[in-house]
């Protein structure tokens, strides 16, 4: 168990940083949502069937697919499609920067869910910080001095935030599946085929032009299916399923400093002092958001 916690943390940790370059790379010449969309249903389907075949699991049942569509609605529509979608017009790193809110907006839900917990005044701190850290990165000054389309872009990864974060709190009370490997495919599956409903309504398949995909996208494809979903989604799940989501959020502070890093490295994105100590403030937030909760005593309300 401690081995595989371990593998799993450093899977979030490092590769869901380098997704974020990999997703600007995709989405340059395929669809954002067609593109996340055929990324999910194929993992999930590759997931469900080893489960069935290798391990002997039984199918979904009616509440299993229930949940993986609600999970995945929330987590891969409105978070991983947010984000496909925004970085047609945000950077990378910017990107993995205001997703790093994800913890802030975890102890607001957790706390004014049904029988949900007040945090402690320390925790309150790590949200102010951690708030403030986002309008310093997107504040009013930045937001006038940038385009529509990365306003745009800015608010989209807001509202993407919220919805991983939602969706990180109901995979963790929602009930549960009999075999992790099973939740883990139907939440993908599920998230994929709600992700593709909403590229045809926003009239993707008739941009999708596989033959004018430029080899990087493909590349990114495979790489964000391979390891983004299949290995990096899977240890996410895990990880809510054995830890606390406090624990398994704590990924919210490395992919910024592997997003930036890599985007600065390989994508040629600037990285300015206004954007490090925005970072600085953010992780900060985060830091004190993790550890606080960590430390707190568990309440039952309603759990």
């Amino acid at each position: 168990m401690r081995a595989r916690l371990i593998a799993a943390f450093a899977a979030v940790y490092v590769i869901w940083g380098s997704t974020y370059l990999a997703i600007r790379f995709a989405v340059q010449t395929l669809p954002p949502l067609m593109m996340a969309s055929a990324r999910f249903i194929i993992a999930g389907m590759i997931v469900l069937l080893w489960a069935r075949f290798r391990d002997g699991a039984a199918w979904p049942t009616r509440v299993e697919w229930r949940v993986g569509l609600i999970g995945g609605a929330l987590l891969l529509l409105g978070g991983n499609g947010g984000v496909s979608w925004a970085e047609q017009r945000v950077p990378s790193g910017i990107a993995a920067l205001l997703v790093a809110v994800v913890p802030v907006f975890m102890v607001l839900l957790e706390w004014l869910r049904p029988g949900g917990r007040r945090p402690r005044a320390t925790v309150f701190a790590g949200v102010g910080l951690g708030l403030a850290g986002l309008a310093l990165l997107v504040g009013p000054d930045a937001l006038r001095g940038g385009s529509r389309s990365d306003i745009a872009g800015a608010l989209v990864l807001v509202f993407a935030s919220l919805s991983w974060a939602a969706g990180s709190l109901y995979t963790q009370i929602a009930p549960k599946a009999t075999s992790g490997t099973v939740a883990t495919g139907t939440q993908m599956l599920a998230g994929g085929l709600a992700l593709l409903a909403a590229a045809v309504v926003a009239g993707e398949p008739s941009r999708l032009d596989l033959a004018h995909a430029s080899t990087s996208s493909l590349v990114a494809f495979a790489y964000l299916l391979t390891f983004g979903s299949l290995i990096g989604f899977t240890a996410y799940v895990y990880l809510l399923a054995h830890t606390t989501a406090a624990k398994a959020s704590t990924y919210a502070y490395v992919n910024p400093v592997v997003a930036v890093l890599l985007g600065w490295a390989i994508g040629h994105e600037p990285v300015t002092s206004r954007t490090v100590l925005a970072a600085a403030v953010i992780l900060a937030g985060v830091a004190i958001i993790t550890v606080t909760r960590d430390a707190a005593p568990v309440t039952r309300g309603g759990r």
